[in-house]
């Protein structure tokens, strides 16, 4: 298990895995493209060389690209939802050519076209991602709040998106889960207690399996349990607790997922503060 958070890419992917290191990260995430929208910046050959010396370098296991912030597969506009899975499909590519090791996204809202609507668009458009995908980097659907009726916050829903997707047998295994504790807790999965760590992945696994989740987005949260409330907060000053988190880390059946800090950033030293948190309970 290693710990790290989401690192600025100002200036060039290539300058993330020494930041990541300044602040005490194992591993790091990462936007290879602006997350409010513009088209993604070409990688030379150059670029991608120093990163991956720079993850060497700066002793960085491994690197994961958060997609941007608009992409909806369940809008009931088709421009907004090609164009969803182009955005993914592009970030996969570059995910590859750079090594990292997963993209993760949130699916969008079905606010405009009802769930049974947005169910059909997402799993059409996860389709069109993956169709004649060869690289290396892994999708991972996020775990969302709820809010605005983003799809991807129940385990069942998440369960049946994969199933679905699924049927094309092409796309066997190659879909996989980020869990991210505060939307988790918002979407009324408890995480305080260890009791209730074990209860919640019980669930999970029973639903979609412990097998599936390959990274934890790791979280405090402002608002309570069930809230459906996006309010990320630095750990142990929210909601879910130290308890809750000392639980995670000390799991067992999750000795092998890495854990991402996106926890707020109010000044320099927060991600380092945050981090050795999570190292001290590590021991």
């Amino acid at each position: 298990m290693l710990f790290g958070s989401h690192i600025s890419a100002a200036g060039g992917v290539e300058k993330a895995p020494e930041r990541a290191a300044e602040v005490g990260c194992e591993v790091f995430q990462f936007f290879s493209r602006p997350p409010q929208g513009g088209s993604a910046p070409k990688l030379s050959l150059a670029q991608i060389k120093e990163f991956k010396d720079n993850c060497k370098k700066y002793q960085q296991a491994e690197s994961y690209i958060h997609t941007p912030y608009y992409i909806n597969f369940a809008s009931p506009k088709p421009s907004v939802r090609y164009g969803s899975a182009s955005v993914i499909r592009q970030e996969l590519e570059r995910g590859s050519v750079l090594g990292a090791k997963y993209v993760m996204t949130h699916l969008g809202s079905s606010r405009e076209v009802g769930e049974k609507q947005g169910m059909v668009y997402v799993v059409d458009g996860l389709q069109r991602v993956l169709n004649g995908y060869i690289g290396s980097t892994q999708f991972l659907i996020e775990i969302s709040a709820g809010a605005g009726m983003v799809m991807g916050d129940k385990f069942e829903e998440i369960a049946e998106i994969i199933k679905q997707v699924e049927k094309i047998k092409k796309f066997k295994n190659k879909i996989g889960v980020c869990f991210d504790t505060c939307h988790a807790f918002a979407s009324g999965y408890d995480l305080r207690t260890k009791v209730s760590v074990k209860k919640t992945l019980k669930e999970f696994n029973d639903i979609i399996g412990l097998d599936k989740l390959k990274l934890f987005h790791c979280n405090d949260s402002k608002f309570g349990l069930g809230e459906h409330k996006d309010r990320h907060e630095h750990l142990g000053k929210g909601k879910i607790g130290l308890v809750g988190f000392e639980s995670l880390v000390k799991e067992p059946r999750l000795k092998h997922v890495n854990f991402i800090l996106e926890t707020p950033k109010d000044t320099p030293q927060d991600d380092i503060k945050n981090l050795k948190i999570l190292k001290k309970l590590r021991k």
